[in-house]
């Protein structure tokens, strides 16, 4: 409900001072969220990292992904991209971080799986 925009979330049990602190909250400051809700929300995104998308990489990290599918080595993709290695070292570290990954294959299935590459057959 969150995602899609609402402003806060009480229980239907909930006392009527706790809807008037929502009332309010959402009033005064657009949203209210009360300590169950806030700790689900909380233990939620520590236990489950957040996907990436696609739209959330730049163009040279997608450039860099499809490279990374092909048999080129860093190097050579740093002297196909016009850069050098030592940044092909940080897109790439960048990317681990960011997506979550630990080696080149895991690049390449993450931009097989997301479309960034296709398997030419």
């Amino acid at each position: 409900m969150l995602r899609a925009g609402a402003g806060g979330y009480i229980l239907k049990d909930a006392q009527p001072d706790v809807l008037r602190k929502a009332i309010e909250g959402i009033y005064e400051n657009g949203f209210y969220h009360s300590e169950l809700v806030t700790g689900k929300i909380l233990h939620r995104m520590i236990s489950q990292p957040q996907e990436v998308t696609t739209t959330q990489l730049n163009e040279k990290q997608v450039q860099f992904l499809k490279l990374c599918c092909s048999e080129m080595t860093y190097r050579e993709i740093a002297d196909s991209m016009g850069i050098s290695h030592r940044t092909i070292d940080g897109f790439r570290d960048q990317l681990f971080e960011k997506l979550n990954i630990k080696s080149r294959t895991g690049l390449v299935m993450y931009a097989l799986k997301t479309g960034i590459a296709t398997l030419d057959a």
